[in-house]
């Protein structure tokens, strides 16, 4: 048979030569039999990122289970105020179920840790399903407020599988900061194409079928993808057993600020879906998460920022900027066109400032903690989404839109007041551009 230029067979049978004790003896081959020359790398970051092995099948696990991420919240708001009439209530149970989440996530990630990710996500995911399964019957059958309450914060166990793959990441590529900036934007685009997605499939199943069906196919989705993620053992990192000298990342200097920051950006984006979904429906979010993935993606493609808290000041100023084209849109005009491109607009910073932010905590972190670092960042967001969700619930329900709109650019605001006075992010290792 003809042979491939860029490929060499080699007979099993032959041995290498080697010089021992001054002798020339024969060793074994240790190399495999068939050896393939290496092409010209891609120029393309995001090429090479995903040529890491064992990193697409992850990724494909990942994005399955993360779709949910933006169909789950989305659905239980139109299931709970089309069944109650109610954006007020439905505001209060989803802040109810992610200020659970806040208080649970890192007990979780402590645990993912310690134990590994596949051992700890499977039964997690499991009780979070069962938890949106009893929201579903207590919602059909018409069950007391309360019992609404206690079935999302049931959910309170979905572990994050963001940052699970950032863990992922940042374990095959440790020592290579250029190689984890794309990983982070590549991941944050992820995200909010998850998030561009998951409202417009929510809206579309719970309208053409029947209220519940986003939140039955959100439970099915985060099943599957966690169980296709897990199985994915060659790339998970090494648990790292709890030591007595070990302290939470909470104690890390510039980690308190840096989730404050969180927190209030958080409130940007739950102040932002329940005023957009109470105006205009689920739909219109897609292209505020859209303008975050193209900027996302296109962020990072860029070098890594050498003073990544002065980028983080920058991208939280343009996210202030740009969080009040929703408001100065609903204040003049009507038009939902006009609007949808200012959603379009406003989402531009989102991805850049998650992802300057995620650095900042990845650098702060100690390695074998990093789950657990992360998951304390996104339960701040969560924290921040449940406040911004019931404040922007209320205010749309009793102040109008014009006024809803006016909390995302206040937290916005807010975010970069904190992060402009975090002067304890300023430390070796952190604000450069070096990774530790």
């Amino acid at each position: 048979m003809p042979r491939s230029p860029a490929t060499c067979t080699v007979p099993p049978s032959t041995a290498l030569l080697t010089v021992a004790g001054g002798q020339l003896v024969a060793a074994p081959r240790a190399a495999p039999e068939r050896v393939r020359r290496k092409g010209p790398a891609s120029a393309n970051p995001y090429l090479r990122l995903l040529a890491t092995p064992g990193a697409r099948a992850f990724t494909a696990g990942n994005l399955i289970a993360r779709l949910p991420m933006g169909m789950l919240s989305v659905s239980a708001v139109i299931m709970i105020a089309g069944s109650r009439g109610s954006y007020a209530l439905a505001g209060a149970v989803t802040a109810t179920g992610l200020a659970a989440t806040a208080v649970v996530a890192p007990f979780t990630a402590r645990l993912v840790d310690r134990y590994g990710q596949a051992r700890i996500a499977v039964p997690a995911t499991a009780l979070a399903v069962l938890g949106s399964l009893a929201l579903v019957l207590c919602v059909h059958h018409d069950a007391p407020a309360w019992t609404l309450f206690a079935a999302y914060a049931a959910t309170a166990t979905t572990p994050n599988t963001g940052g699970m793959s950032r863990a992922r990441w940042a374990h095959l590529h440790r020592g290579d900061p250029a190689a984890l900036h794309t990983a982070n934007s590549f991941e944050q685009a992820a995200d909010e194409l998850c998030f561009m997605l998951g409202p417009v499939l929510a809206a579309v199943l719970c309208g053409a079928l029947f209220p519940e069906a986003g939140t039955l196919v959100g439970a099915f989705l985060l099943m599957t993808g966690v169980l296709v993620f897990a199985a994915q053992r060659a790339t998970e990192p090494p648990p790292t057993p709890r030591t007595r000298t070990a302290v939470s990342p909470l104690r890390t200097p510039g980690t308190p600020a840096l989730l404050a920051v969180f927190l209030a950006t958080g409130a940007v984006f739950g102040a932002l879906e329940v005023v957009s979904i109470a105006h205009a429906g689920g739909a219109i979010l897609a292209l505020q998460a859209a303008g975050s993935c193209a900027a996302g993606l296109l962020y990072g493609s860029l070098r890594p920022a050498r003073n990544v808290h002065r980028r983080l000041l920058l991208c939280l100023t343009a996210m202030t900027a740009l969080m009040s084209l929703p408001l100065l849109a609903t204040t003049s005009t009507a038009s939902l066109p006009v609007l949808a491109l200012c959603l379009l607009l406003a989402g531009a910073a989102t991805a850049p400032t998650m992802v300057t932010g995620m650095t900042l905590v990845q650098r702060a972190t100690p390695a074998g903690q990093l789950n657990e670092g992360m998951t304390l960042s996104v339960t701040a967001l969560l924290g921040g989404v449940a406040a911004g969700a019931a404040t922007g619930g209320w205010l749309v329900e009793h102040a109008g839109t014009v006024s809803g709109y006016a909390a995302p650019m206040g937290a916005a605001a807010l975010a970069l007041a904190v992060a402009a006075a975090g002067t304890s992010l300023r430390r070796p290792g952190v604000s450069g551009g070096s990774a530790r």
